[in-house]
């Protein structure tokens, strides 16, 4: 039965599968682009879960006869996996944590464009400031710079609009990530979390554990936890000696936040840095140490969320 994806899908579905008492909806993607199908039919009582994209396309390379990717294929692959794995999360309705999700996302967003507007601003000034400016540049001082140069030439002229411009879009991302804040601090306060009293994580990253997080009773240990936000290393031994290297995998957000928080505490005198010394001191690389202090801040954020959790 193919189904147009419209404002009538879920009355279209639910006629559609009340035949079959036991019955579960496969829906790939349910935290993405299916995330909206999913919780219709969760509210309307059916019971769903989540295949991962990931899963589908290992079915579809497996299958000779479809191996093309498209809707009746995607399809078809996702109820093998759902019929085959009996580990998919099963979707919930949205809490709390969506809302800290989509504050922390657009917090990210806002932050990346700001980055790239003070890069674009940055490559224009070093074509007319004689050795560019300071790397870490700030919206003022560039705006400084902007009133001290009156060229007289049109390339000139037009290089500075175009700074103007930039500078113009630096200003309204700073005011942008300024208004976004206290709703932030607000969503963290309404979760009444204790993630906060972890050394290193303040509201913002607060946000971005918990948004990223959902239910932290989903993950049986410190070390499933870990491994879903990738600071648990990865094994890249190929001598006599173990090494490990980064994990590239894992949820990159709730990374983010830990690697923010690593860096607060080595910018300070604070047990992180002493931790990181001691790291350094017994032969680790500065690397190694990083990682090593990031898995911390893993397990001790773990246990604040299963705290919070109980109680």
């Amino acid at each position: 039965m193919r189904v147009r994806a419209d404002r009538s899908q879920r009355d279209r579905l639910l006629p559609f599968a009340q035949p079959y008492a036991l019955r579960v909806w496969a829906v790939e993607g349910a935290r993405g682009l299916g995330a909206l199908l999913a919780q219709q039919l969760v509210a309307a009582g059916e019971r769903v879960v989540d295949v991962r994209a990931k899963l589908s396309a290992r079915v579809r390379i497996l299958d000779n006869e479809c191996s093309d990717k498209n809707d009746t294929h995607d399809a078809r692959s996702a109820a093998i996996v759902a019929l085959r794995n009996r580990k998919l999360r099963a979707v919930a309705l949205e809490d709390h944590a969506a809302v800290l999700r989509m504050h922390a996302k657009r917090h990210h967003e806002l932050t990346g464009l700001r980055t790239q507007a003070i890069c674009r601003l940055h490559a224009v000034l070093a074509t007319i400031v004689a050795g560019g400016l300071p790397r870490n540049l700030f919206a003022d001082r560039a705006a400084l710079e902007l009133r001290r140069l009156r060229p007289t030439d049109a390339v000139g002229q037009a290089r500075r609009q175009v700074a103007i411009e930039h500078l113009a879009d630096v200003r309204r991302f700073d005011r942008m990530l300024v208004e976004l804040r206290p709703k932030i601090v607000a969503a963290v306060a309404v979760s009444e979390t204790t993630v906060t009293d972890v050394s290193g994580i303040g509201v913002i990253m607060a946000a971005y554990v918990l948004g990223y997080t959902g239910d932290v009773r989903r993950f049986a240990s410190k070390d499933r936890f870990a491994r879903y936000n990738a600071t648990a290393p990865v094994s890249a031994s190929s001598r006599p000696s173990p090494h490990h290297r980064l994990n590239l995998k894992g949820n990159r957000q709730i990374n983010y936040a830990m690697h923010i928080a690593a860096v607060t505490q080595l910018a300070h005198d604070s047990p992180g840095r002493a931790y990181c010394d001691r790291k350094r001191a017994e032969g680790k690389r500065d690397k190694d140490a990083m990682r090593a202090l990031k898995r911390r801040f893993s397990d001790a954020v773990y246990r604040r969320l299963v705290a919070d959790a109980r109680s």
